[in-house]
Formats: structure tokens, C-alpha cells, sequence
């Protein structure tokens, strides 16, 4: 093996206990067999399970695992970003640490990378052990964040990718907060391809994706994208004026011709309901772009980092 990091793979966890060790083995393996230089960074984000311990056990054994330990958790978004920013490889991989995507298949991206490409994802043909409704609903926020944005962002395919290293850079540069980093890929271009996967079931222990942490995700994604929800709730407003100037005429004319009661206690309540229903939504929708605008404000940091474990001062981005 050379000595210049060729690899650079990126692994944030978080209450990964259970399936760290396995994660090593399998990402050591495959690593090893390609027969060049490769750094893997573990990124603990704020974990409270014994994680850290774990992971810091493999660091002192093998000096090729790199560790990131956060100071708080900061989310997966930040915990990627924190693995690019570090990172001095040539190609970037990005991989979760719960065997839902196989690391079997990272030689098959690292042909593609070979072949000229500068993005290889993973697009998932399969999602095995996940319910109904985990995927129903990532069917539908993939092909809503797809329709909505300008930007073409792929439909089934997570975080688990290959980048070159201009990318990375240029992903590195930009300064956003609420990140969505499979977006930011799309965003900043360059030569992309797909290699299909089956995802499979999680090795051991619990999802860490809650119901709230995919609404956020997919508010970061829609919000960083797409300014359409703004375009909609205007026109919603525009519709209901409308509506409720004609309706206004017909019952005017109704009451001067028929001299009947046209309006009702219950039917002017429900349309008040309606009207303050949608009047709430359109001010949910905007304050959604108005509180990131706030946080892009604040400048803050995306993460922060407490201790690393194995890079060297000289590393390029430490």
C-alpha cells in the first residue's frame, strides 16, 4: 500500500453500541482488500450508550481509524460534515455505521470513481425490515422534494455515497447550517452516477431516526431547495379572495332577489375555520425560511468537537 490516504471513509454514529465492532470488521475488510491507502473516521455524535468507549478501544488498536468525538449531539447532517471537513483522501465515502447500506458494495463505487466519475450514490432498489409507513413516506418526501426543487436531486437514495475530493472541497466551502448534505452533492454538480443497492435491515438495536428527526430532515431539505411552499401559500391566499369575493356577490344578489337567509351561524364558522386554517399555514410555511434565515444569522458553528483521537497535527482541515 502507498502511503498517501487514498480513501477517506466517513462514518458518523450515534448509539452505535451494538453494531460498531461489526461496522469495523466489515469496512476494515473491504477497505484492506482494495489494496490502497485508506483512513476511516468514526464521527460520535454525542452518543450516551458506550460508543465512545468502544470506538476509542478500536483507535488504539488500529491507527488507520480516526475518531471525532462531539462535544453534544449536533445530528447526522453535522456529524457528516464533520467527517468531510476532516478528511484528506482522495475519494470520500460516507456510510452509516448500521449496516443498512453493505460496505460490500464500495468497490463497485470505486470502479465508477475510476472510470472518470465524481459522485457515485447509492440509489436503493430494496428497503428490507423497514414498515409501511417508513416507506411510504420516504417514497413520497423523495418525489414532493423531487417536483418541487430546481435542483435535480436523486429519488431513493440516503447519505451513503463516493466523492472526489474537488467535491468534497467544494461542499466544504459552503457555508450553510441547516444542512442537507445529499442536496448540497446535487447542488454543486460535477460528473454523477448510481449503483443500485438492496437496504438491508439493520444489524442489531433501534433506529435513530425518530418521526421528528425525519420531518426535520426533510424541512431542511424542502426549505433549502425550494422557495415553492412560499409560491403555493400565495396562491392559496390568491384562490381564497377570490372565492370569497364571488361568493359575497351571489349572496348579495340571492338576498336582493329571494329575500332569503343565506348565511348561517354554522356556515360562516366553518368558513372562518378554513380561512384561519390556511391563513396559520401560510404563516407556519414562512416562518419555517424565516427561522433558518435566523440561524444562518447567528453564524454559529454546525458542530463542535471535543477530543480527536489518531490524526496527526499536519492533517489537512484539523
Amino acid at each position: 500500500m502507498c502511503n498517501e490516504v487514498i480513501y477517506s471513509v466517513v462514518v458518523p454514529l450515534y448509539n452505535e453500541e451494538l453494531v460498531i465492532d461489526e461496522s469495523y470488521k466489515r469496512i476494515k475488510k473491504v477497505m484492506y482488500s482494495t489494496n490502497e491507502n485508506y483512513e476511516i473516521i468514526f464521527i460520535n455524535d454525542g452518543s450516551t450508550d458506550r460508543t465512545k468507549d468502544k470506538a476509542e478501544l478500536i483507535c488504539s488498536k488500529d491507527e488507520k481509524i480516526k475518531l471525532l468525538n462531539f462535544s453534544r449531539n449536533f445530528g447526522h447532517q453535522s456529524a457528516i460534515t464533520a467527517g468531510m471537513n476532516s478528511s484528506i483522501g482522495d475519494a470520500i465515502i460516507v456510510i452509516d455505521g448500521d449496516l443498512q447500506d453493505p460496505p460490500e458494495i464500495i468497490p463497485n463505487m470505486i470502479d465508477k470513481w475510476k472510470e472518470g466519475y465524481e459522485v457515485v450514490y447509492a440509489k436503493r432498489s430494496k428497503r428490507e425490515g423497514e414498515t409501511f409507513f417508513k416507506k411510504f413516506t420516504a417514497k413520497t418526501f423523495y418525489r414532493l422534494l423531487d417536483n418541487m426543487t430546481t435542483v435535480n436531486i436523486p429519488v431513493d437514495t440516503g447519505d451513503f455515497r463516493l466523492i472526489d475530493r474537488k467535491v468534497c472541497n467544494a461542499l466544504n466551502c459552503l457555508p450553510e447550517r441547516n444542512r442537507y448534505v445529499r442536496g448540497l452533492v446535487s447542488w454543486v454538480g460535477y460528473k454523477q452516477t448510481s449503483i443500485e443497492i438492496n437496504r438491508k435491515e439493520r444489524f442489531a438495536g433501534q433506529t435513530k431516526y425518530s418521526l421528528k428527526k425525519m420531518m426535520q430532515l426533510a424541512l431542511d431539505g424542502i426549505t433549502s431547495f425550494s422557495y415553492k411552499p412560499l409560491v403555493i401559500s400565495g396562491y392559496l391566499g390568491v384562490l381564497i379572495l377570490l372565492i370569497g369575493i364571488f361568493s359575497f356577490i351571489c349572496i348579495i344578489i340571492r338576498k336582493i332577489y329571494n329575500h332569503t337567509q343565506i348565511l348561517s351561524f354554522s356556515l360562516i364558522l366553518s368558513i372562518n375555520f378554513v380561512m384561519f386554517g390556511l391563513i396559520l399555514l401560510a404563516i407556519g410555511i414562512m416562518g419555517e425560511y424565516i427561522g433558518r434565515i435566523f440561524d444562518e444569522g447567528k453564524a454559529r458553528p454546525n458542530y463542535i468537537i471535543s477530543s480527536r483521537i489518531n490524526f496527526k497535527k499536519d492533517d489537512k482541515n484539523i
